[in-house]
């Protein structure tokens, strides 16, 4: 008698039809991938009713037929690159699934230009055992059948044959779907972000279309003029994943600002981000209006027109800068010493220092910082700033408990008023000049509110923690009075900056500025 083993090993070994095998392939597909595409689908459709059930099976027909067609033409093709490529796909899928599993996310375009731009120091804290067993489980384990598999030649002509009736079939499916495609586009966006592998194998190439797209030639602006001789500088922070509703600045009941709520000249503005993601976040707070073109930034612009410009960043994600003096933290750590190096304190290093040497009168200094942005946000801060106890230190947020989680994004807020604190201190101690600074975040958190984790959705469907954002603004003097402005949004620190700095532009906007 055969034991199990041998039975499996004869299983491996048999071979198998081509479109026996790419069926098998497309049921694991959909089996292993698809379970947050129909969870999405069942709380968006009404599936008790004749019309969502035939929108619920026709997307499972469709789905296992238009894979199983895929994987039918690249194993016709070549058995070596189909294989290949299908084995790649599973892998692919696997970590797909574990992030929109656990943070709640869609694997959409900007999702993942996240990814393809996302620094090794970063990624590596995503790291964690549950993905290591999604990737064994659902990537490795297919894989070991698919490099097994013996698949058995199809003659051209059957080839041909299957191929003409399997797009027959799939227009009909259409055709018969017509009257659902309304809430098939609706939904188009969603659904297509959780397709596996169509969510990445299509959005990466249209990543890469509309960033060759956006790095066309910047746009120069019209050329500026400095209007004075006063000495000002202005000191952009800008905040990584800093939500509005964890500032006590903004009415929340945790002290998550002691210093800047004691901190004369300090105001506080609601603001909403343009994207919930960090390239698009940072090019909308440094572009003068919102578009979809590469007109040129704010520190550019300034450079180009004899301003002093310095920028120094812990994180990543801005648009091309073409200034002189851009500082990495390696080119900071000379400037810094003691423990808290290792944090974004090192964009304070050394600063006013720096801002004197430039010998000019009118100065930007844009810091870019990292200190909230997850999941290791118990890791973003000096341990004496764990005001809030218990904290997640898991990558996994959905192990911990909800006021875990939110103590140790908070504690990041904790640590974010610090940083402005000690910015403000130093800046005034530039008696010679007139000085202010502004914080704004490049886009908000999610920290498990209905299930969803950190950032990045779609703006048409992401809730409000991940577009509310906090505006804080503080003034060395009253020489520039303020606006009672009731909403702002990321493009008012273009025209507010040339407004404190005096600098005159045919394309300000006063309307735009937070300064009368």
């Amino acid at each position: 008698m055969l034991n199990k083993g041998q039975v499996n090993m004869r299983f491996l070994k048999k071979p198998v039809k081509l479109l026996h095998f790419s069926l098998i392939l497309s049921g694991l597909n959909f089996l292993l991938f698809h379970f947050p595409f129909f969870r999405f689908v069942f709380d968006h459709l009404e599936y008790k009713s004749l019309n969502g059930f035939a929108i619920i099976s026709s997307l499972v027909v469709l789905m296992i037929v238009a894979n199983a067609f895929c994987f039918y033409l690249l194993l016709f093709v070549s058995r070596y690159v189909g294989k290949s490529l299908i084995i790649l796909f599973f892998i692919a899928s696997s970590l797909c699934v574990y992030f929109i599993n656990t943070y709640g996310v869609i694997i959409d375009e900007s999702m993942l230009g996240n990814v393809i731009n996302t620094k090794y120091e970063e990624a590596s804290s995503f790291f964690s055992l549950k993905l290591i067993l999604y990737i064994l489980l659902l990537g490795v384990i297919p894989s070991i059948y698919i490099i097994k598999a013996k698949i058995i030649k199809v003659p051209i002509k059957r080839f041909l044959v299957t191929t003409a009736l399997t797009l027959l079939f799939m227009l009909v499916m259409v055709f018969v779907n017509a009257s659902n495609w309304l809430w098939i586009d609706k939904n188009s966006k969603q659904l297509g972000g959780l397709a596996m592998p169509w969510a990445y194998t299509v959005n990466i190439p249209l990543f890469y279309i509309h960033k060759a797209q956006k790095n066309q030639k910047e746009i120069l602006l019209p050329n500026a003029t400095i209007e004075d001789s006063i000495k000002s500088v202005v000191v952009l922070v800008i905040g990584e994943s800093a939500r509005r509703q964890d500032f006590s600045l903004y009415g929340y009941p945790k002290n998550t600002n002691p210093y800047l709520s004691r901190t004369p000249n300090v105001y506080s503005y609601p603001a909403k981000s343009a994207a919930t993601y960090t390239t698009a976040g940072v090019k909308s707070i440094l572009e003068h209006k919102k578009s979809g073109k590469l007109y040129e930034i704010l520190p550019n612009y300034l450079y180009r027109n004899k301003v002093g410009v310095i920028w120094r960043t812990t994180n990543w994600g801005e648009p091309p800068v073409h200034i002189k003096t851009y500082q990495k933290r390696k080119d900071l750590l000379p400037l810094c010493k003691g423990p808290d190096c290792s944090y974004d304190e090192i964009l304070l290093a050394g600063l006013n220092a720096q801002i004197l040497a430039t010998h000019k009168n009118k100065v930007l200094v844009v810091l870019h910082t990292s200190t909230s942005h997850g999941p290791t946000y118990s890791k973003k801060y000096p341990p004496r700033f764990e005001t809030f106890k218990p904290v997640c230190n898991s990558v996994e947020l959905g192990d911990c408990s909800h006021q875990e989680l939110i103590n140790a994004y908070d504690n990041t807020i904790v640590y974010t008023d610090y940083i402005l604190h000690r910015l403000i201190e130093d800046l005034k101690g530039l008696k010679q000049y007139r000085t202010a600074m502004i914080f704004v975040s490049d886009h908000g958190e999610s920290l498990g509110e209905n299930n969803l984790y950190m950032h990045g959705l779609p703006l048409s469907i992401a809730p409000k923690e991940q577009y509310e954002i906090p505006f804080v603004v503080w003034t060395s003097d009253s020489t520039k009075q303020l606006k009672p402005v009731q909403m702002v949004s990321q493009n008012y620190v273009f025209h507010s900056v040339l407004n404190f700095l005096d600098i005159q532009s045919p394309i300000y906007n006063s309307d735009l500025s937070i300064f009368k």
